[in-house]
């Protein structure tokens, strides 16, 4: 009689482990919290929203100075600006690019630029750091104003 030998198979997964799945998930919820939180302030016409809440033009390159409140100011998502009157008739503009990790500033009041991200606060003067993690103040950026139009450079 002969005899068989036999070899137990070996089982290859077929798919991705459990950790694997509950990491994966872990980091998609991660991704879609943060940008929700860095989320877009578009306008239904393409425009950038102002974050006094005031309307800015639709191309986005220029501003009505009526539109940047004393004090406060307006963020342009899309052109990652954000101009600011810190004292009336002057304005300032500053990269809206936070310097902590790079979401965009939020919102502009009483002379301070904030990042929702973190907390980050700059001036609205001169874009120098006044609170949170930003290791760095915010980049200026030219701009020309003309009679009741700020046009970015």
């Amino acid at each position: 009689m002969t005899q068989t030998e036999t070899t137990p198979e070996t089982t290859q997964p077929t798919g991705p482990s459990r950790r694997q799945v509950l990491v994966t998930g872990s980091v998609v919820a991660a991704a879609v919290a943060l940008t929700t939180a860095c989320g877009s302030t578009t306008t239904t016409d393409g425009g950038d929203r102002a974050s006094s809440g005031a309307g800015s033009s639709g191309s986005g390159s220029t501003v009505a100075t009526t539109d940047v409140p004393v004090g406060g100011g307006v963020v342009l998502e899309a052109k990652q600006v954000v101009i600011t009157q810190p004292t009336v008739g002057t304005f300032k503009a500053f990269s809206a690019v936070c310097t902590h990790e790079g979401c965009i500033v939020s919102d502009v009041a009483n002379g301070t630029i904030t990042c929702q991200c973190h907390r980050g606060q700059f001036s609205a003067s001169d874009g120098s750091v006044q609170g949170g993690p930003p290791p760095a103040p915010l980049a200026e950026v030219a701009i020309t104003v003309s009679g009741t139009t700020i046009t970015l450079a």
